[in-house]
């Protein structure tokens, strides 16, 4: 009996120890995540104001670091053209838990950024050499480097994988397709007739018109399009940075690359022909695309896309529209941050 009764009290012991090195393993990884000590960045709480060379002059861009991980850097690329970084707040309630490095990022002409105003800098093109720009002053590389776009900053990380994915670890396309002719047809064939007649003939109406400033036209999107596809939310009860994103988009730079309809890109918007449906084949880095069920874009197109790169994988959404890392956030984050897992442990 006290022969038992001293093994069991060793196993307790063991045990013991065995938690304490789990714990104190779990507060070294907590401790080194949050130190900021030996950062350049230490005194703005990780805030860095980036010089960009551009065509017509240098600027600068905001970007902020949260958290610490040389194996894991995450860089978000928000939608737009023109919206900001704060959509992506909600990220803060998931990737620290995971050790996640990631990197808050306005792209020139939005929120914290510069803003000269020159059109003559709103293309794609000069976009992708912008984050090259960024990338290079953060030190990321394809040791560690994660892009991460959504809806327009889906495009940029599309164009910047095929210009430059030797730097790159893992690339995720959150809520784009890889075709805008493909989105406008998706919009107009699928979404529209999802609308009551009478809200789509009043919709149709005023871009007839092309009074897209009335009030009106705002209000049935509001009411019937925006809360069904783009956040399936009450608008009353949509999250506090997603109302300060909409109000601070940067509205003359979306309207010349992306149009003033929410059916696709028309007129003279300078997206409305992009399509790399057909060289998706040539991005050979792990990816990961993601689609809501309610999503504004094809999430079908979406499957599809990461079938058509050489190692991809999709994640689904079921509850979640264009905005799904609020509207199905556990899905959502689940599927985001195993993909980034697995990548980081291949060999």
């Amino acid at each position: 009996m006290k022969k038992l009764s001293l093994l069991f009290i060793t196993s307790l012991f063991l045990l013991s120890c065995s938690n304490i090195k789990d714990t104190d393993r779990g507060t070294e990884i907590k401790n080194s995540y949050l130190d900021y000590s030996n950062r350049d960045d230490k005194f703005t709480g990780g805030i860095s104001m980036i010089p960009i060379e551009t065509p017509v002059g240098e600027f600068k861009v905001w970007t902020k670091r949260v958290g610490n991980n040389p194996d894991v850097k995450v860089l978000l690329l928000h939608g737009g053209p023109g919206s900001t970084h704060v959509d992506f707040v909600c990220f803060e309630s998931y990737f620290p838990h995971a050790n996640i490095e990631f990197y808050y990022y306005d792209q020139l002409e939005s929120g914290y950024s510069d803003n000269p105003n020159d059109s003559s800098l709103w293309n794609i093109e000069r976009f992708v050499d912008e984050v090259e720009q960024v990338r290079l002053a953060l030190g990321l590389n394809n040791t560690n480097f994660y892009l991460y776009g959504q809806s327009w900053g889906g495009i940029l990380a599309m164009e910047y994988a095929l210009k430059h994915q030797n730097n790159l670890k893992g690339l995720i396309i959150s809520n784009m397709v890889s075709s805008i002719p493909a989105y406008n047809k998706y919009a107009n064939d699928v979404l529209a007739p999802q609308l009551p007649p009478e809200v789509l003939a009043e919709i149709r109406e005023i871009e007839a018109a092309e009074d897209y400033d009335n009030p009106r036209y705002m209000e049935l999107l509001l009411e019937h399009f925006y809360t069904k596809h783009a956040l399936r939310i009450p608008y009353e009860d949509w999250p506090e940075p997603v109302i300060r994103g909409f109000s601070s988009l940067n509205n003359e730079i979306y309207l010349k690359m992306q149009g003033p309809s929410e059916f696709g890109s028309i007129g003279d918007a300078t997206l409305k022909d992009w399509d790399r449906s057909k060289d998706l084949h040539n991005i050979i880095v792990p990816t990961l695309t993601i689609g809501g069920k309610y999503d504004t874009m094809d999430p079908e197109h979406m499957e599809w896309m990461a079938s058509e790169v050489k190692n991809g994988r999709y994640l689904y959404c079921p509850n979640g529209s264009h905005l799904a890392f609020y509207d199905d956030q556990e899905t959502y984050f689940t599927g985001l941050i195993q993909f980034i897992n697995d990548v980081n442990h291949e060999k």
